[in-house]
């Protein structure tokens, strides 16, 4: 009887599985890992890639919310505005994103740098790090300001004003080295903290709201009555 020599079933491997192996190219090589290398360390072809991730920028996209889902983990679910003092909540809110940027320092780089595609005029779309962040700092303002009397009218402003503050400020933090020293570390929380709760003190002062930051905004508003609207 003639042997029948059976074809090894190639595995199928996830969007999920890439996303790791591109987080081990870049810890490894730094942030500009080619197409190839990802591929390779997920054990499949970049044709193969390619059928999982329409493109550079979906793939990209992917990364950047493993990094956002990270650095929420980090500061812990039940950490809000709402029920801790600003300047508290924050603090631990942004040593928790500081955490999961140290555990991929140039993860962050590869993102802020990252070059999408070349357009017919020559030209680079760039990946914007910074609309997709804000993006997802919106929809939980919204959700925020929802569980509060407050106007959510400008909150997309404030949230991309977040977001593009605490960016610039992470490669300052990161230095050349890309391992700042615990002290630098502690200095970018304390003073990511203090603009970031500049922006938003300013941005309830508008709706007439003076908030302590160090006196839970819950608390504030019963002081005051509820939601009061500037005059005039």
């Amino acid at each position: 009887m003639a042997r029948i020599n059976a074809r090894p079933v190639s595995r199928t491997v996830s969007r999920e599985e890439i996303v790791d192996a591109a987080i081990r190219v870049i810890d490894r090589e730094g942030p500009r890992p080619s197409m190839d290398d990802i591929a390779r360390e997920a054990g499949i072809t970049k044709p193969r890639l390619y059928r999982r991730f329409a493109d550079k920028a979906d793939l990209y996209t992917e990364i950047g919310d493993r990094m956002a889902k990270a650095a929420s983990a980090g500061a812990g679910r039940d950490l809000t505005l709402i029920v801790a003092p600003p300047r508290v909540a924050l603090g631990r809110v942004l040593t928790g994103y500081a955490d999961s940027i140290l555990a991929h320092p140039d993860v962050f780089r590869f993102l802020g740098q990252a070059q999408v595609t070349q357009q017919a005029d020559g030209s680079v779309l760039q990946f914007d790090l910074g609309r997709a962040a804000a993006a997802r700092l919106t929809a939980q303002a919204r959700e925020f300001a929802r569980s509060l009397p407050i106007d959510p009218a400008g909150i997309d402003y404030l949230s991309r004003a977040v977001v593009g503050v605490v960016v610039a400020v992470t490669d300052l933090w990161l230095g050349d080295a890309g391992r700042p020293a615990p002290e630098r570390t502690a200095e970018f929380v304390d003073q990511a903290t203090e603009f970031v709760w500049g922006m938003i003190d300013g941005f309830l002062r508008r709706q007439g709201i003076c908030a302590d930051p160090d006196t839970p905004i819950l608390t504030t508003l019963a002081a005051i009555g509820g939601f009061a609207r500037p005059a005039g």
